[in-house]
């Protein structure tokens, strides 16, 4: 596999940083961000590399040459004019005969790129997006997916205020076939995210690859101290999926939200005092924010699995909007008991996620590649405090919603609120 690197930035926002050099050049550590990017192609067998330049081009092609003394093999396009993020690959379509990636050279990546290709060949995929949740959705175009992860909208910022979204971000980096290229005009300059795809996705086959791995532009000097720190700190290393990270798992109604007996509607939704700045905290720390929570109200055919996708859009729009994101959102909608006029059967089953059983942690562990051991359950009821048990996790108590009260099986700890929860978290990651 093939891939192109857009590498023609100017950086103007960078200011001094960028005055000399083309901005995929400003260096991370010792190195260009851009070496970063081959240095990671290669790791997963990648060598066959385009870099499409422009800007202080020989700057680039001074430094990288033939890619010989990096282990792989550049060539080189030289655009005579800017022509987006699309222009480009349309002038060298000839030379992408397969499948290939392409890469946005001011972006800072480290993820397991075998996993993205073996998803987008998996799917059968036309053009496959890396999506991720940011802290910063409100101002970032957002995309949105089926429950297979079929890419069914585009949400170009700026957004309505009064609708909720997913927090699923283009993060600048696909898998595409040549087909592509055939709804690229040639010579005009144009950009994927805001230009072909919102008007591609209904007529080819496209997916997104959710991922929390790392993927971050540096297009100001407020992103590039941001990566830069992240790089000095470990947490960029740290943050490709093929190393277990520890999470902390969270019940919703009454530890992110407002208990609501039965809450079946999104205006019902409303966000404890300092939720969002203490899941900002888990974020800062390295943690996976991941929830974990039952919802009956499908077995009861009181809500609509399209109802309950509306309510966590509610949610990580709000936290979106405290700069806090989610990694992951799991909810069991089965009930055991059957019988009940109107219920649906379909969902009447005894299953393995809801809690108090540990099936939605189980999953999220394998599907996040999760280390347990260090890892909390923060939660309201006894059956978040037994769950997290049987899972093996630190398990926290909280006196909001349901207070855990006559609970028989005691927590680790036990807190008034999520935020001092997230204290505890963070003085035993100290501890530890």
């Amino acid at each position: 596999m093939k891939a192109v690197i857009l590498a023609g930035g100017k950086g103007t926002r960078l200011g001094k940083a960028a005055i000399d050099i083309p901005k995929p050049m400003v260096n991370v550590g010792s190195i260009p961000l851009l070496e970063h990017q081959i240095n990671l192609l290669k790791k997963y067998g990648i060598t066959d590399i385009i870099l499409i330049i422009g800007h202080l081009s020989e700057k680039i092609e001074d430094h990288f040459d033939d890619g010989s003394r990096f282990g792989v093999n550049i060539t080189f396009f030289k655009e005579k004019k800017p022509l987006g993020t699309t222009g480009g690959i349309k002038e060298i379509e000839n030379r992408l005969t397969e499948d290939f990636l392409v890469l946005y050279g001011d972006v800072m990546v480290n993820m397991d790129l075998n996993r993205l290709v073996d998803f987008h060949k998996k799917n059968q995929s036309d053009c496959t997006l890396v999506l991720h949740p940011n802290d910063h959705p409100f101002d970032s175009d957002l995309v949105e997916i089926s429950s297979e992860n079929r890419i069914v909208q585009f949400h170009s910022k700026p957004h309505n205020d009064n609708l909720y979204y997913k927090n699923l971000v283009n993060a600048a980096l696909y898998v595409m076939t040549p087909k592509v290229c055939n709804y690229i005009e040639k010579g005009k300059k144009a950009d994927f995210g805001k230009d072909i795809f919102p008007g591609l996705y209904s007529k080819i086959k496209m997916f997104g690859y959710v991922t929390h791995e790392y993927l971050k532009d540096v297009g100001s000097p407020e992103r590039l101290k941001e990566v830069i720190d992240d790089y000095n700190s470990g947490r960029i290393k740290e943050c490709n999926i093929e190393n277990k990270s520890k999470a902390v798992f969270l019940d919703r109604d009454g530890v992110i939200n407002k208990e609501v007996h039965f809450l079946v509607r999104p205006e019902e939704f409303e966000l404890l005092t300092n939720t969002g700045n203490a899941i900002k905290r888990i974020n800062k720390a390295g943690y996976l924010a991941v929830v974990i929570t039952n919802q009956s109200v499908i077995a009861r055919n009181m809500c609509s699995l399209d109802d309950l996708a509306e309510i966590h859009k509610k949610m990580e729009t709000l936290l979106g909007r405290e700069r806090a994101k989610l990694d992951a959102i799991y909810f069991c909608p089965h009930h055991p008991d059957k019988g009940h006029a109107g219920e649906r059967p379909e969902y009447k089953v005894d299953c393995d996620c809801r809690k108090p059983k540990a099936g939605m942690i189980k999953k999220a562990e394998k599907e996040l590649n999760i280390e347990l051991n260090g890892s909390f359950m923060v939660g309201d009821t006894e059956r978040d405090i037994e769950c997290g048990k049987k899972a093996g996790l630190i398990t926290i108590g909280v006196k909001t919603g349901y207070g855990c009260k006559d609970i028989r099986i005691e927590p680790d700890f036990f807190c008034d609120s999520l935020a001092e929860a997230v204290d505890v978290v963070l003085k035993y990651d100290l501890k530890d």
